[in-house]
C-alpha cells in the first residue's frame, strides 16, 4: 500500500479527447437490476453528492471550490437545460453518473462520467459509457469530447479509448492532494 499524504503537491496530466463521427450506437441495455434515470433539473447539493461519491479518491475538488466561491455559476451550469445528468441505480442506491454538456454548438461534452467505488470492477463502466455515448449524439452534434486525468482511475483513459474517443491534446498540471491519496486502491 502506498499513501502519497494530504498536502503533498502532485504532478498530473489531462488528456484531452475527442469522438469526431458518431458510432450510430444504440443505448445498450443495462445490467440486471441498473435503471439509468435522468435527474431533471437537480438541485446543487445532488450533484455534488454524486460528484463526491465518484470523485473523492480521484481528487474531484473544483466543483466543492467552485460552490463555495462562484456558487451561482455552479447552480447555473446545473440548472442549464442544454446539460443533462444521468444517474444508474441498482438495489435503491448510486453506481455512478454522467452528465452531458450541449452548450457549444456541435459539441457534447462528456462532462463527468464514472462510478462510485462499490461499482468499480463490476463491468457497469463500459456499459454505462456506451449509454452517454448513445445519448449526447443527438440532432446537430458533430463532435463529443472528454477529458481524463492520471488522477483519475488508472483505466479511465483505456476505456474511453476503446470506446472511440481519440486523444488530441494533452496538458501537464499540479495539484496539492486535498485528502491521503492510496494508490492501491485503484490498481492498472
Amino acid at each position: 500500500m502506498t499513501v502519497i499524504p494530504a498536502g503533498t503537491e502532485v504532478s498530473f496530466r489531462i488528456t484531452y479527447l475527442e469522438m469526431p463521427e458518431n458510432p450510430g450506437l444504440n443505448a445498450p441495455g443495462l445490467p440486471g437490476g441498473v435503471k439509468l434515470e435522468h435527474a431533471e433539473t437537480p438541485p446543487v447539493w445532488f450533484f455534488l453528492t454524486m460528484y463526491d461519491a465518484v470523485g473523492r479518491d480521484y481528487e474531484w475538488r473544483d466543483r466543492f471550490d467552485q460552490a463555495e466561491q462562484d456558487p451561482q455559476t455552479l447552480a447555473a451550469f446545473v440548472s442549464d437545460l442544454s446539460v443533462e445528468m444521468w444517474v444508474a441505480y441498482a438495489t435503491g442506491w448510486p453506481q455512478g453518473f454522467f452528465m452531458l454538456d450541449w452548450r457549444a454548438a456541435g459539441v457534447c461534452d462528456l462532462a463527468y462520467f464514472g462510478l462510485v467505488p462499490e461499482a468499480v470492477g463490476t463491468g457497469l463502466g463500459g456499459t454505462l459509457l456506451r449509454s452517454a455515448i448513445a445519448k449526447g449524439w443527438r440532432p446537430g452534434v458533430a463532435k463529443m469530447t472528454v477529458n481524463t486525468c492520471t488522477l483519475d482511475h488508472p483505466r479511465a483513459l483505456d476505456l474511453y479509448q476503446k470506446a472511440g474517443f481519440r486523444p488530441v491534446a494533452t496538458e501537464d498540471r499540479t495539484r496539492v492532494l486535498h485528502r491521503d491519496r492510496d494508490t492501491s486502491l485503484h490498481p492498472a
